[in-house]
């Protein structure tokens, strides 16, 4: 029997934007319509710290019609009237986006001496408004986030026939990519280094004991300190792990073992985490991460603290995992939830009294995007430089992953710096190229006494397993042919032998050449997309005579 469609239920009571044409086929809204009986919209529990968002203030300043129909949208988007949007989505689109759109549009009508209507919604005003957000000197990425709160709003809008949007040209309503390039502007998060990795994980340990204790009562920090454990060992997110449900935890068919189950709001489905009980020294071969006892336990032990607690909760709090007494003037003793904010004070808390500092002496910066890059880079490593399995265990798609979240190695960056150094000298002394010498899968700097040479008198290194990871390999757009024939070669193996040993001694070599070689040069512009397409199509179909399967029996001769 096949499965039964089910239908969203929506609020059909929600108003529509009382309006009437005139007779140029402009809407207007009617007068008596304006402002509703309530200006305050209310958000409700959402990821936020926003619960409404008043429109009372712009009411009476020149652009009611455009006020009124913005409220009405939002209203609309609550109610799941035109499409499914988290409520933190549209917190957002009011208190960042809205709120700055509203104040621009009070300016510009002050400044035209007349009302503004929602027929002056056109692409001279979005320029205007971005014009607006560049100079209130914020960075571009901020400006860009406005705005993107804003766009939906009035697309929405446009949707419904109560602004005229125009697709494209040059008068299109939405300029095409009023943020060129902001992407390389923005730094993100990077991963911890060993050393201080270890220090906070000492510290958040020592730190979260109290919670053992049944006499020590639940504060918002020994659960932020609870959750920073969760979040180091498992690499997930702010949102969903600040919302783990007391059902989080579910039977693994693997004796020893549960499921963590997470939901992410974004993709509206849920991430499984597997929580092992037994330690072992093998690698982590599953499609999903896995973590010590100790987390389970420290979550089971949370979920029977805050067990009494539930009964006193609101119902929007009942399910939620980490609850305590508010300390705080407002509320002092009701039960509340851990909130971001909460959180961020935990962490701040634990660098300071612990004294966790970075490798400039400064007060060590620590956030959960911190510790889910420290985490995909941890697993990274462990499975040696396997990103499929890394990305599975992010949640990711492999290229996410990959662009995301990984960084290169110091032996990559030793490599790179080396090469740098090299192109420096040879262009100094007009002997480009004169370095390297031609190999069957690019170029070596140096054949006799490379890094994985015999160096032996009389010997050359014919080790071409290694060269990927040789800090002497460098390869150009002309060595792209050799590289995918030695690329195709290598999962040719995979028909020869057992396939754990394939995965154990080959595999990195097609992902190193994919991930890092191809990818990386073709971000510093030495390769062009075109001229790699053609080369790895080449290789498919003749490749290089080096590596014709017919020629070479065994690549153990070159390992």
């Amino acid at each position: 029997m096949g499965k039964r469609k089910v239908y969203v239920r929506t609020d059909v009571s929600i108003s529509q934007v009382e309006h009437s044409l005139d007779h140029q086929g402009c809407v207007i809204v009617l007068p008596e319509a304006i402002p509703p009986a309530s200006t305050l919209v209310t958000f409700g529990r959402n990821a936020t710290n926003h619960r409404s968002f008043d429109f009372s203030r712009w009411y009476g300043t020149g652009i009611d019609p455009i006020t009124y129909a913005c409220q009405r949208q939002i209203e609309r988007f609550l109610a799941v009237q035109d499409t499914t949007v988290e409520i933190s989505t549209v917190a957002s689109y009011c208190c960042n986006g809205l709120r700055h759109f509203l104040d621009y549009l009070q300016l510009r009508a002050t400044a035209l001496g007349h009302e503004l209507t929602l027929a002056d919604i056109d692409r001279e005003l979005i320029d205007g408004y971005l014009g607006q957000l560049a100079s209130q000197g914020v960075t571009t990425t901020s400006q860009k986030t406005l705005y993107n709160c804003t766009k939906p709003v009035l697309q929405a809008l446009g949707q419904r026939g109560l602004i005229v949007l125009v697709a494209a040209g040059d008068g299109a309503t939405f300029p095409r990519n009023p943020f060129p390039n902001s992407n390389r502007k923005v730094k993100g998060e990077t991963p911890l280094p060993k050393a201080q990795r270890q220090a906070f994980a000492a510290a958040v340990k020592q730190a979260v004991m109290p919670i053992w204790r049944d006499d020590v009562p639940l504060t918002g920090e020994l659960l932020a300190y609870a959750l920073l454990i969760v979040a180091l060992h498992t690499g997930r997110n702010t949102t969903p792990l600040l919302e783990i449900g007391c059902d989080c935890l579910r039977a693994h068919p693997k004796d020893n073992s549960t499921f963590l189950i997470l939901w992410k709001r974004r993709g509206h489905n849920t991430s499984k985490v597997i929580l092992r009980g037994e330690s072992t020294n093998e690698r982590i071969l599953e499609a999903t991460p896995t973590v010590k006892i100790n987390v389970e336990r420290l979550i089971r032990h949370v979920i029977a603290r805050t067990e009494p607690l539930r009964a006193e909760a609101t119902d929007d709090l009942q399910a939620h995992v980490w609850l305590y007494r508010s300390r705080g003037n407002k509320g002092k003793g009701q039960v509340t939830a851990l909130s971001d904010v909460a959180l961020q004070y935990g962490i701040q808390k634990l660098v300071n009294d612990y004294r966790l500092t970075d490798s400039d002496g400064q007060p060590l910066r620590i956030n959960i995007s911190r510790l889910r890059k420290t985490f995909a880079n941890r697993i990274f490593e462990l499975l040696d430089g396997d990103l499929a399995t890394t990305a599975i265990a992010l949640g990711n798609t492999p290229l996410v992953a990959g662009r995301n979240y990984l960084l290169p190695g110091e032996d990559a960056k030793r490599n790179w710096r080396f090469m740098g150094d090299v192109m420096i000298e040879e262009l100094l002394t007009h002997t480009i190229g004169a370095t390297y010498k031609t190999t069957p899968i690019g170029r070596c700097g140096d054949l006799v006494n490379g890094q994985y040479a015999p160096k032996r008198e009389g010997s050359i290194c014919i080790n071409f397993i290694n060269c990927l990871r040789c800090r002497h390999y460098a390869v150009t757009g002309n060595d792209l042919h050799k590289l995918f024939s030695f690329y195709f070669r290598v999962f040719a193996e995979r028909m020869r032998m057992d396939k754990r040993r394939w995965a154990r001694e080959y595999a990195h070599i097609p992902r190193l050449i994919d991930d890092y070689i191809v990818a990386e040069g073709l971000r510093r512009g030495v390769f062009k997309l075109a001229a790699v397409e053609v080369a790895r199509e080449r290789a498919r179909i003749e490749p290089h005579p080096f590596w014709a399967s017919d020629l070479l029996s065994d690549l153990e001769v070159f390992a």
